[in-house]
C-alpha cells in the first residue's frame, strides 16, 4: 500500500496527460476498426500473445520457439492485413487541421443548389424505381476513382443526373462522382464494403455506396432499384429510406457543416 501511495505521489500534470492522449488513441483505434475484418484479427492476434505469455511461465520450450517465429513474421505482415484500416486512419489525420480558422460561409444560393438538383433527380428516381449511385466529395480527393469513370465536367443539373442513370444506357452502371457543382466523372468502379453490419438485402450499390465512405470523407447518395427507397452513406453508415426533407438535410449538413466564427486551436474533421 505504502509503495502505492509512494507512486501515486510521483505522479505529475504531464502524467496524466500522458495517459489520457494514450487512452484516447486506444479508443479511436477501436472506433476505426470497429464492425471490420480486423476485429477478428485483433482477438486473433491478442489470443497468440496470451498463449506466448503461457509458454514462457509453464516453460513449453518448442510451442514458445514457435510463437515467437510465428509472431515475428506477423509483424511484417500487419501492414499487408490492415491495410484498409491503417489507409483510412492516415486519411482522417490528414483531415485534421491545426490552428484552423473558419472561412467564411458560402451564399445560400452557393450552398443550396447543388442539393436542390440532386433531391429533385433522387425523388424522380425513387418514384421510378431508378438504381442510382451519386459519390460527393469532400476533403479528400476521388481522382483514382473518378479515372475509372468517363470523364464529363459538366454543372450538376436534374437532367444530367437522370440521364446518366437511364437503364440500358451506357452511363447507367457505376458511380457518378460529383466535386463542388460538377460531375466529374459517370460509369466509376468504387470500393466494396465487406462491413458484417450490412443487411444481407442490400445489393452491390449499396456496398459500393458504404465502402467509398469507408475509406474516404465523401458522401453517397444510393437509390434502390428493386424498393426505390432513397440513402445516404457517410462514415461507413447507411441512412436508409430518407424522404425529401431528410435528405435535404443530411446533404446540407454534410456538405456544408456549421462553421464556427472563432478561432480554434484544434479542429477534428468532420465525418459525420
Amino acid at each position: 500500500m505504502d509503495q502505492f501511495l509512494a507512486l501515486v505521489h510521483k505522479f505529475t500534470a504531464f502524467d496524466i496527460l500522458d495517459i489520457l492522449i494514450v487512452s484516447y488513441v486506444f479508443y479511436r483505434v477501436i472506433l476505426l476498426i470497429r464492425g471490420t475484418r480486423a476485429v477478428q484479427l485483433v482477438k486473433g492476434i491478442l489470443t497468440l500473445l496470451v498463449v506466448d505469455g503461457l509458454s514462457r511461465v509453464l516453460h513449453l520450450q518448442a510451442l514458445n520457439f514457435l510463437l515467437d517465429e510465428v509472431l515475428t513474421v506477423g509483424v511484417f505482415a500487419i501492414p499487408v492485413v490492415f491495410q484498409p484500416e491503417l489507409r483510412r486512419a492516415l486519411d482522417q489525420l490528414g483531415r485534421t487541421n491545426l490552428f484552423h480558422f473558419s472561412s467564411p460561409l458560402p451564399s445560400s444560393r452557393e450552398v443550396n443548389r447543388t442539393e436542390r438538383e440532386l433531391v429533385s433527380a433522387a425523388q424522380v428516381f425513387a418514384k421510378n424505381h431508378i438504381g442510382a449511385l451519386i459519390v460527393l466529395e469532400r476533403d479528400t480527393g476521388l481522382t483514382e476513382y473518378v479515372e475509372t469513370g468517363i470523364p464529363l465536367g459538366a454543372l450538376v443539373t436534374k437532367e444530367l443526373l437522370i440521364n446518366g442513370f437511364i437503364p440500358n444506357t451506357p452511363l447507367h452502371d457505376g458511380a457518378m462522382i460529383i466535386r463542388d457543382d460538377r460531375v466529374m466523372a459517370a460509369s466509376c468502379y468504387l470500393p466494396l464494403s465487406d462491413s458484417p453490419l450490412l443487411g444481407k438485402e442490400l445489393g452491390t450499390r449499396h456496398r459500393a455506396a458504404v465502402g467509398i465512405t469507408e475509406q474516404t470523407d465523401a458522401m453517397a447518395l444510393v437509390v434502390s432499384e428493386e424498393t426505390g427507397k432513397v440513402s445516404i452513406a457517410q462514415a461507413g453508415k447507411l441512412y436508409r429510406d430518407l424522404d425529401e426533407a431528410a435528405l435535404m438535410a443530411l446533404l446540407i449538413e454534410g456538405l456544408h457543416p456549421a462553421r464556427q466564427p472563432y478561432f480554434r486551436l484544434w479542429r477534428k474533421a468532420d465525418i459525420s
